[in-house]
Parts: C-alpha cells; structure tokens; sequence
C-alpha cells in the first residue's frame, strides 16, 4: 500500500528519537522542493525493502498547506516509508533538540539504535552506499 501522509507536531518526532525498544530508526529529513533531498529518497527506500531490521520514517517539511502536493509527490514516486510531515514552521524552536551541530539544512539524517543509544546525524546529501555504511555502525 502507498504511503500516506500524517501530519505531525514536534512531540511526536521527539518519542520517535528517544525509543528505548526496537528496530534501528532512520530518520530522515527532507521536502518536496529540495532536489538533494528528492535525489536521495531511493536509497531510504531500498533500505525500507530490503532492511527488516531498520525502521525507515521520512520527515517532510513541506508547509502543512501543502499536504495534497506531498501525497501526489509520494503517490508518483510510488513511495512506501512511513511519511510524516512536521507542522512546526519555527524551525529554531526545535532543530537544535534533533541534533545540536544542525543548521537546519536538508537533507539531514538522523540514525539511532534504540538498544544501545548510539545515534549519528548527518547534514549533506548521502552517497552511493554511504547509508548502509552509516547504519550498519549503529549496529555493532
């Protein structure tokens, strides 16, 4: 089934990165209109499909107006990761509490294994292979 959109606030994100239980989490940050973003998206997906062990959640941050763009966006790229878009427009309120070396740039990604607490966090567009690499060092 096709990814569908929920809109979330601030609280919701911070429960997603502060699991005690579970799957490595990959969260990522993006939008619609950022082209690094968009180009990257394939990789978190391949990892979605193929990964069991890892739990892939996209965090949009398209403005909440735009909801129906984003789901026609998810529809045609024929998306399957959890998406949810965040509906916080003051990006300073909460950027630093994901990561305090982030500027705010995107993409951005945050990895987290919540039975060790080891996390990275990344603000550049990820190479070819860089995630697998990424995430399997949250693992050991």
């Amino acid at each position: 089934s096709l990814a569908q959109t929920k809109v979330i606030k601030y609280p919701a994100l911070d429960a997603l990165m502060k699991k005690q239980e579970g799957p490595v989490q990959v969260i990522n940050f993006w939008a619609t209109w950022c082209g690094p973003c968009v180009k990257e998206l394939p990789m978190f997906e391949q990892v979605h499909a193929n990964d069991p062990a890892v739990k892939v959640t996209l965090i949009n941050l398209d403005f909440a107006d735009k909801l129906d763009k984003v789901d026609a966006f998810i529809a045609r790229k024929n998306m399957k990761s959890d998406v949810l878009l965040l509906d916080e427009i003051d990006y300073n309120s909460w950027i630093d509490k994901v990561d305090k070396s982030w500027e705010g740039a995107i993409p951005a990604t945050l990895i987290y294994n919540p039975a060790t607490g080891k996390r990275i966090f990344t603000q550049h567009e990820l190479k070819e292979g860089e995630l697998e690499k990424l995430i399997a060092s949250v693992q050991q």
